[in-house]
């Protein structure tokens, strides 16, 4: 039989109005007929025609397998994202999208229609409805426009610390050394200046008996950490640290209508601090994993993560950072949450990252240099086989548009499908600051994170120290200059300088603040990081 003879193509189950599609275009759509709750991302494309239905879906359980959004700059990565934040969002999915433009404010107002979108909206077959999603906005230390995030420089941990400080990998470990040195002793660090005050201490002549103690760390090091430290403080990077600690499990938090809260980080203020922000995402999903507890495979995620800028992670990381990422990133999917790396090529991502991202939506790319045909050869490598020309195809199609594979129901890969995508719901753009700003104060989280609070800790402590052994040796002194000429009476023996110290009511305060803290040492996992919970 001539392929002119060939029987029609028999539409498979879950795949409606699909009849007379060509055969290869009905194998790609069989595998996004799935039977359980999934995302609509768009419809398939095939030979430059848009087949309106056959629908490319994302079965919603699969959410916590990972993703990558990639694609260059201008191709629609952000609308992906709120594309598929609106739709977890009504499943009652929360989710948390990192902000650096100041174009994802949107999601919490309902869209406008035009004749683009309406145009969109008739090609792929989308029911188009303006719909806000509930939202909350963050801001790190405040800066910008939403509810301030801190953390505290012991949660953070040295890991993190030290991608942000720029530390090399002795640095590093050094400055590990020095956090395990204040958590033995109880000095709890809050924020810069407490950590400033503790490596002040240990390079002092007081402190290097106490550095003697501490393995492999030279004074030489630890002067480098506090030049490393100093400048930090002077970049204006204070404000991040401290307390009230952000508290992550905010994020999992639903509306009142049982939707996903849509938890917006605003980072324009912040753009030129991208080491910063980027090491500030990583914290907030380190602690996540910490804190919450083994679900194994629900019908859908407590928590889908979208991270944003992810090559500015990766660039300059430590072997260290590097090993605890990956683990992260696949230790938390049993804890129910979904992580989406997104940037530009999926050479961003390192290989043992990339190959724990199950869910694939790759925008276009270009090619116009030596360096974009490499980084497009080694994307069309990371496809399962597919029935395109994928270089062709990753070249040729336009601003919303992708080409995806995602897993399947049962785990698999589904076929490769170039998809144009479904047009967002909500405001494609930011929304009037003055509105950002009442949502912001009218959250019931802004009381609780607003203020800064400046509680004792290393820095008081040390200081403490510092005034009780100078008021005990002025005594000494005056007591020396008021001792009886040598012949007369014998005088009753003066404490030495340190008995006095020791018996000073302030050191007593601080040594029982300080045994108090001793007893609960603070029990480190990934990058350092503090696990208990403050």
């Amino acid at each position: 039989m001539s392929d002119s003879e060939a029987p029609p193509a028999v539409a498979p189950e879950g795949v409606s109005g699909a009849r007379g599609l060509p055969q290869e275009a009905l194998e790609i759509a069989s595998g996004y007929a799935f039977a359980g709750p999934a995302l609509d991302l768009g419809v398939l494309l095939w030979d430059g025609r848009c087949l309106p239905d056959a629908r490319i879906r994302i079965p919603l359980p699969v959410l916590n397998r990972h993703g990558l959004v990639a694609g260059a700059t201008g191709t629609g990565k952000t609308k992906t994202l709120q594309l598929i934040a609106e739709q977890l969002s009504v499943q009652g999915v929360p989710v948390f999208l990192a902000d650096i433009k100041g174009d994802v404010s949107g999601i919490s107002a309902p869209g406008v229609s035009n004749d683009k979108v309406l145009a969109r909206a008739r090609e792929v077959h989308q029911e188009w409805t303006p719909t806000a999603c509930p939202a909350e906005f963050y801001a790190l230390g405040g800066m910008g426009k939403g509810i301030p995030v801190r953390a505290t420089v012991t949660s953070f941990g040295p890991v993190l610390l030290s991608k942000v400080l720029q530390l090399n990998q002795t640095q590093e470990q050094s400055l590990g050394l020095i956090f395990h040195y204040a958590d033995q002793k109880g000095l709890e660090l809050f924020d810069l200046k407490d950590l400033r005050a503790v490596v002040t201490f240990l390079t002092s002549d007081e402190g290097k008996t106490e550095l003697k103690g501490i393995g492999g760390l030279s004074p030489a090091t630890a002067g480098v950490i506090l030049r490393s430290l100093t400048a930090f403080e002077a970049q204006g990077m204070s404000p991040f640290f401290g307390e009230p600690e952000f508290d992550t499990s905010e994020l999992l938090r639903t509306a009142p209508d049982g939707r996903g809260t849509v938890s917006v980080l605003e980072l324009p203020e912040v753009q030129d601090k991208p080491q910063l922000f980027s090491t500030f995402l990583m914290w907030m999903l380190a602690d996540l994993f910490h804190d919450l507890p083994e679900v194994g495979d629900l019908d859908k995620p407590k928590l889908v993560f979208f991270f944003d800028e992810a090559h500015l992670l990766f660039t300059g990381a430590s072997k260290a950072f590097l090993e605890s990422i990956t683990q992260t990133v696949r230790l938390i999917r049993s804890k129910g949450v979904g992580v989406f790396f997104v940037t530009q090529t999926p050479k961003d991502v390192p290989s043992d990252v990339l190959a724990q991202l199950g869910n694939r939506v790759q925008h276009a790319l270009r090619a116009f240099t030596p360096d974009d045909q490499k980084a497009l050869k080694a994307t069309v490598k990371t496809f399962p086989n597919s029935a395109y020309d994928l270089e062709e195809v990753l070249t040729g199609i336009g601003t919303g548009e992708a080409v995806v594979t995602v897993l399947s129901e049962k785990g698999a890969p589904t076929p490769v499908a170039a998809t144009r995508l479904r047009a967002p719901q909500s405001l494609m753009g930011p929304v009037d600051p003055a509105a950002l700003d009442r949502a912001v104060q009218a959250s019931p989280l802004y009381g609780r994170y607003a203020q800064a609070v400046d509680r004792e800790s290393a820095y008081e402590r040390l200081a403490a120290r510092d005034a009780a052994a100078a008021q005990a040796a002025d005594r000494a002194a005056a007591e020396a200059g008021r001792a009886p000429a040598k012949g007369g009476g014998r005088a009753k023996e003066e404490p030495s300088v340190v008995e006095q110290v020791v018996g000073s009511g302030i050191f007593k305060s601080l040594a029982r603040s300080m045994g108090t803290q001793i007893g609960r040492e603070i029990t480190r996992s990934l990058f350092g990081t503090a696990r208990r919970r403050r």
